[in-house]
Order: structure tokens, then C-alpha cells, then sequence
């Protein structure tokens, strides 16, 4: 039980990183842990006209976060991306991107702009 307690703080640690690396960039953090009936959304920000929903990976390597983003959990952020913009209307009409961040130790961050497509 205390290793996924230590995993579950990693993670919140890693987005609250990720959210400090994104402003320093110019996004707005419009939420974080975003949940409706589609999923889960780690942090959704925008900058200037896109609105970027981004899965934050915290991992031993960069390698292993990348291959944890399935292709079902890519269909899940769609589905909870869609919720999001339907009840936000108004960022219906700016560009959408999937991105993921990457954390691995000791706190290097990757950002994978436009990591997928929705389909």
C-alpha cells in the first residue's frame, strides 16, 4: 500500500510541475483534473488560440511514460476532451491538441506538443 500511496503523490507532485512549467511557457491553466462522463483529463491550458489537453507521465524514463499512453486512453481523453468543449462552448471554436508530459527523475520534464489526432 505504500508504494501506490508514494505513486499517487509522485503523480500529484508531477502535475503541479508540469502546470509551473506551462505557465513559465505562456499557457493558462483552465483545469486540472478535469473529470466528466468521457474520463479524466490530467490539465487542460491554453495559449493564445489552441487549448492543449494534456495526460502528465511521471516514470522511471521517458520511454516507458510514452508506451503507457495506450491507444484506449487516447480514445478516453477524446471522449473527455469532447465533454469539456461541449459544456465550454466558447473553446469550441479554437484549435485542439492532445499533448503529454513526460516527468522522470530527478524532475526532467519532456512536453510532447501534439503527442495524437482525434479520430
Amino acid at each position: 500500500m505504500k508504494d501506490r500511496r508514494r505513486s499517487h503523490v509522485w503523480g500529484i507532485i508531477a502535475e503541479y510541475l508540469c502546470m509551473a512549467l506551462l505557465v513559465v511557457k505562456g499557457y493558462t491553466i483552465l483545469a486540472r483534473r478535469h473529470r466528466n462522463h468521457g474520463g479524466e483529463i490530467d490539465i487542460i491550458a491554453r495559449r493564445g488560440g489552441v487549448v492543449a489537453f494534456i495526460e502528465v507521465k511521471a516514470r522511471a524514463s521517458a520511454k516507458d511514460a510514452l508506451e503507457s499512453v495506450t491507444a484506449d486512453k487516447c480514445v478516453r481523453l477524446q471522449r473527455a476532451a469532447e465533454g469539456f468543449v461541449a459544456s465550454h462552448p466558447r473553446y469550441a471554436q479554437l484549435d485542439l491538441r492532445f499533448d503529454v508530459m513526460v516527468i522522470t527523475s530527478p524532475f526532467t520534464i519532456h512536453h510532447l506538443q501534439d503527442a495524437w489526432r482525434a479520430e
